[in-house]
Order: structure tokens, then C-alpha cells, then sequence
């Protein structure tokens, strides 16, 4: 998931009709970005500069982030040199991943000079820095200083120095004898690692999908054989045919089956198969502002659900604790008959106790063959007591068993509970859905109620599907939508679908009367499998019945029911399907 030369190639071809706009607004919203806003005649365009380690990039940018009440140094510097400057220039060495902006400004005298804003990609040393049309810097977002690096300083006043290139091959000027003396004079190695050391500009993925294609999808190592070279060659050839052609580049993500995202390029990637769910994108600033804006969003989702998933396994692991003390308890309860026995044991032999006996010794009457056995006495007590002792001692636990029994199984279905607002939690797909989540909660019981939390939440609506046949499925996103979607919106001849003693969403395929198509019953039940807590298995137990067979016990838990007259699917969840057949 890095920016490569090429890439940054594509990037600057769609940033070139920016010149001879001017830069309109300079905005710093975090620490490691900027945002410039060039004006021309098609209205205002925003370029996001981003320094961050594991995000640094530089696009055409559609989002617009929130900045801080009081402009950072740097910022405000750039304002002073640059604000109002004309974009003259986009320029980049061959597939290195540096953009030169050069604009030019007017200086405090009023003179009319050409500035550089640089912006280099090179991960955690990424940095965007303002030189002078001497050749000094004038600052720097990230400062460089001895401490942090001896090899290249990158301070205000100091001349201003590129970093270090690499005499590597340049896919824009190059020819095939070129690729094939490099290839022969490096050591043998993996040939996608071979190609990351011997090209400019080209990404892992790119070097991997180059190798996916020469080895037809097997690894391949060098030295190449004529008909592999020949293979890598057409590679290379289709690969600067898309640096040259831009209506030849084809811009896409990938994710995990998962929903995590994964990579991004400007080629067709084939080398995960099924393994990975591709997206397409129109240019390739679009496809960054994408894939990074989802990134951020689950970044956010994950760090706001944080406290909750502590609490969740925190509150499930005490519950569960309390349970297993519990059952502890009520197998010491199954001594109590014994208690009884002795009980009735003393009353029968009384004449043969005297008050400060500290044990007895009677026949069993309760077993066959009468043996003698030793009851234990209280000196302190007299015979009828030590009896009522024992007496007490069984109504105590007759007591206790039957009251362990009830808080175990509550324990037991608070548990549950607890997980299935876990894995509800582990879906979410925006900030509204875990504001749902603690309002659960806070329903319940679980969590203090929020009395500075302002307006009530508007209830969010169910996911959204159509299958294949125009059937609507929908999808409930917590455990308070899925007793609504069960409960209050499902007709009775729809079909209400749910895996199979795991937890997971409930769905409701909508019959309006009509008897669904085959095709259309096993969609709605791979999204039964996909949105629930058995998504990663291979094969998921899905139940589906009419929903007039669903009822909800009375003081159950939300999202609890019970369901008769049902069938049973297996089904394999599929993120791609899922994704195909969403509506919203």
C-alpha cells in the first residue's frame, strides 16, 4: 500500500490542467496535511498534501476537513509566500516520487519570483518544503535536524538538495535491451524482488502482478528462461502504454473479503484471484481520496469503538465469572440430601444421644443392608437441635439450588447478550451504528445514561438489499433493528432468515405473497451468513421459516426470540455477492 512513482505519475498528469490557476486558500488541518484550494476557470479545486508515515500522498481531494481554530507556523508562512501565487509548472524526475509546484508570487518587496513547493512521497520521511528561487529553503512541514538524520538536513536558509537517486531503470525511457542486460547482470533472487531493485517508480503490487503474469501465476526467480522474458517484456510494454495513454490506465482498490482495504493501482491487478474484492475508480486522484477516506473512516470507527469492545469483554468476562462461581456453588447444593438424611437419622435415634456427644453412631435405615455410619454432633447443642441444624442446613440449599439455577441461566443469557452487541459492534459501518449500540446499552442497563448527550438519536434504517430476482432483503444492523424488523415490519408470508446458533443480524426477505425464486432464498441467506459472527468460515448453518413462526419470549433480551417450522441452508458467506446486491 505505498504511493509509487508511477502512480504519482498519473497524479501529476490529472493536476496539470491546474496551471495557470491561483492558489485561492491554504489551509493545515492536522500536523501531516495540507490543503491548497487553486482557483481557475473551472471554480475552486483542493490539492491535499498528506506527510503521514503510512498515508503520504498528494491528490485532487473532494472532502472537506475540518481545520483548527488557529493556523499552525507553517501555514501561515505558506500563506505569506505563496497565497495568490500562479501555478506555473508540475514537475517530476522521470518516476520519482517528488511533485515540483512551481508558482510564482510576488516577494515582500513586491518583485514577482518563482517559489518550489516540493512535495516528496518517501514514507516516513515524506515531507512538503518551500524553496526560494535561490535554491534555499524557506521551511519545511517536518523539520530535519542531526537528530534526526545525518545523511540530509532539511532546515530554513540551507540550500536545498534532492534526495539521493538510485540508478534504476525508468519505465518512460527505456527499451527492451536495457531490460534484458539489467536482468542479466543481477543476482539471482526473486523476480518480483529483483524488479523493485532494478526499476524506478514501480510498487510491490505492480512488481508482484509482473511476476503473477511471467510465471502464469506461479513464483518465478532469476534467471529467466526466453519465453518468461518474453511474458515480463509484454508487461513492461502494457505497463508504459498506460503511463503514456491515460484513457489505458484502469484505477482500482482492493480489499479483504473482510472489508479491509488492501492496495490500490493503476493496473489491473490479478494475482489474488478470489481472495481479494476490487473496485474501480474513474482517475486516479479519485481512487486516492477513496481509499484513504474509507481508510481514515474505519480508523475513526475503530478508535471511538475502542472504549466499547473494552467494556464488552470486560462485562462478559465478569458475567462469566459470576456464572462459574455460581455453578460452583450448586454443586456444593447436592450434599443437601445428605443433610436431610442425617437429619432424619438423629430424630430417629434421639434416646441414644446425650447433649455434649460430639458424634453418633447409627444404623442407615435409607440403605439396603442398614450399615452403621458416624454423624458429626455439635457438642454446644442437644440432640433435637443438632437435628433441626441439619434440617436447616437442607432448606437452606433446597433454597439455594433453586435460586442458583435461575441466576446461572440469566448469567448464561446475559452472556449472550453481551456478544451478540459484540458482534454487532464488530460491524458497524459508520459512527451512527455504535451511537445505537450505546444507546442499547444504555437501555439496558449496561451503560450511564448520557444526560449532555443532546437530541435522541433518530433510528437508523435497516441495510438494504435486492436480490437477483428484484426480491428486497433487509438486514438488521443491531439487536433493538433486528426486533423491529422481526417484530414490527416483517409480514407474516415473509421469510425471516438467521444463522444458526451464532450470532448475527437478522434478515427478512420480503415475498409481498409471491413464492421467492430458489436463487432469490439462498442470496437472502448468504446474507444472513455473511453479516454474522460466522462471516470468516468456510460454511454457515443459516435457518430461515415464514416470520409468522417467530416470537419473541416474554422478558427476553432484545434480539432474543424463538422460531418453529424452519428449514436449514449451508451456505458460504460472500463479500463480493453482498456487495453486488446492496442498494444503499
Amino acid at each position: 500500500m505505498a504511493l509509487d512513482g508511477a502512480f504519482l505519475h498519473c497524479i501529476r498528469d490529472e493536476l496539470l490542467p491546474l496551471t495557470g490557476s491561483r492558489i485561492d486558500k491554504i489551509y493545515q488541518p492536522s500536523r501531516d496535511e495540507l490543503v491548497l484550494s487553486f482557483r481557475g476557470k473551472g471554480g475552486a479545486v483542493r490539492v491535499l498534501f498528506s506527510v503521514s508515515a503510512d498515508a503520504a500522498r498528494v491528490h485532487i481531494t473532494e472532502t472537506s476537513p475540518e481545520n483548527p481554530a488557529k493556523p499552525p507556523m507553517f501555514c501561515m508562512l505558506l500563506r505569506k509566500h505563496i497565497s495568490g501565487g500562479k501555478l506555473e509548472a508540475i514537475e517530476q524526475d522521470g518516476l520519482e516520487r517528488i511533485l515540483r509546484f512551481r508558482i510564482r508570487a510576488n516577494n515582500e518587496l513586491g518583485d514577482s519570483v518563482v517559489l518550489t513547493l516540493v512535495c516528496e512521497i518517501m514514507g516516513r520521511f515524506s515531507n512538503v518544503i518551500l524553496v526560494n528561487e535561490h535554491g534555499r529553503i524557506i521551511d519545511s512541514l517536518r523539520r530535519v535536524d542531526e537528530e534526526i538524520s545525518r545523511v540530509r538536513l532539511v532546515l530554513p536558509a540551507m540550500e536545498y538538495a534532492a534526495p539521493p537517486r538510485e540508478q534504476r531503470i525508468c519505465l518512460t525511457d527505456t527499451d527492451d535491451d536495457a531490460v534484458r542486460r539489467a536482468a542479466a547482470d543481477c543476482p539471482a533472487m526473486p523476480l518480483a524482488k529483483a524488479l523493485i531493485r532494478l526499476f524506478e517508480g514501480i510498487s510491490p503490487v505492480v512488481a508482484r502482478e509482473w511476476e503473477f503474469y511471467t510465471g502464469h501465476g506461479a513464483a518465478v526467480s532469476l534467471p529467466l528462461d526466453e519465453a518468461q522474458m518474453q511474458r515480463l517484456l509484454f508487461m513492461i510494454h502494457r505497463t508504459q502504454e498506460a503511463l503514456a495513454d491515460p484513457k489505458k490506465r484502469i484505477f482500482m482498490t482492493l480489499r479483504t473479503k473482510e472489508g479491509l482495504l488492501k492496495d490500490f493501482s493503476f493496473l489491473r491487478i490479478s494475482q489474488y484471484g478470489a481472495l481479494m474484492i476490487s473496485a474501480e475508480y474513474p482517475s486516479a486522484c479519485g481512487t486516492l481520496d477513496a481509499f484513504y477516506a474509507q481508510r481514515d473512516r474505519e480508523s475513526r470507527l475503530r478508535q471511538r469503538a475502542n472504549d466499547l469492545f473494552r467494556f464488552l469483554a470486560n462485562t462478559s468476562e465478569r458475567i462469566a465469572k459470576r456464572v462459574a462461581v455460581q455453578k460452583h456453588e450448586l454443586l456444593e447444593c447436592d450434599s443437601m440430601e445428605e443433610d436431610r438424611r442425617r437429619g432424619d437419622l438423629i430424630s430417629a435415634n434421639l434416646y441414644r444421644i446425650s447433649r455434649g456427644d460430639s458424634a453418633v453412631t447409627v444404623e442407615d435405615f435409607y440403605q439396603e443392608d442398614a450399615p452403621s455410619v458416624t454423624i458429626p454432633l455439635d457438642v454446644r447443642l442437644t440432640p433435637a437441635q443438632n437435628a433441626q441444624a441439619y434440617y436447616k442446613k437442607y432448606r437452606k440449599a433446597c433454597t439455594a439450588k433453586k435460586m442458583l439455577t435461575g441466576l446461572i441461566e440469566n448469567g448464561e443469557q446475559e452472556v449472550q447478550y453481551i456478544d451478540s452487541v459484540f458482534d454487532a459492534l464488530t460491524r458497524a459501518e459508520c459512527e451512527s451504528d455504535i451511537a445505537q449500540l450505546r444507546l442499547e446499552l444504555t437501555e439496558q442497563g449496561y451503560l450511564r445514561e448520557n444526560k449532555k448527550a443532546g437530541k435522541p438519536l433518530k433510528p437508523m434504517q435497516p441495510l438494504h438489499f435486492v436480490s437477483s430476482d428484484g426480491f428486497d432483503i433487509y438486514v438488521g444492523r443491531n439487536n433493538l433493528q433486528n426486533d423491529r424488523l422481526t417484530l414490527k415490519f416483517a409480514e407474516k408470508t415473509d421469510i425471516w432468515l438467521h444463522t444458526q446458533l451464532v450470532h448475527g443480524a437478522h434478515v427478512i426477505l420480503v415475498t409481498n405473497g409471491r413464492t421467492p425464486p430458489d436463487r432469490t432464498v439462498e442470496e437472502a441467506a448468504m446474507l444472513a451468513a455473511y453479516y454474522s459472527k460466522g462471516r470468516d468460515s468456510a460454511q454457515v448453518k443459516v435457518d430461515y421459516c415464514p416470520a409468522k413462526f417467530v416470537k419473541k419470549p416474554a422478558g427476553a433480551r432484545p434480539g432474543m426470540v424463538i422460531y418453529t417450522n424452519y428449514q436449514t441452508a449451508f451456505l458460504t458467506p460472500d463479500a463480493a455477492l453482498a456487495e453486488r446486491l446492496r442498494a444503499d
